[in-house]
């Protein structure tokens, strides 16, 4: 499976529902989504089944930026972790 993207909104806030596989190649159109819907957005990872580096480096920009990050995965939380602390 390839990514889906489902967009939700309460009128308040924008979720992205994010399911299946997230690779380098879906950034760009990942990042469309993510601009049209700012400043008040979610990115719900529960059904992310697997990420690259390109995407954890992303998903880390992504929640520096103030996006939150729901039901992410403890592989991923720590993937990011490992990242962050590289770049220190």
């Amino acid at each position: 499976m390839t990514l889906k993207i489902e967009t939700a909104s309460d009128g308040h806030t924008a979720s992205l529902r994010l399911i299946g596989r997230i690779q380098a190649e879906y950034l760009d159109e990942l990042d469309i989504h993510i601009r049209r819907h700012r400043p008040l957005l979610v990115l719900d990872l529960r059904e992310v089944t697997l990420v690259d580096v390109a995407v954890v480096r992303f998903l880390i920009t992504c929640e520096a930026e103030g996006i939150e990050l729901r039901h992410c995965a403890p592989y991923i939380r720590e993937w990011m972790g490992r990242e962050q602390a590289r770049g220190e």
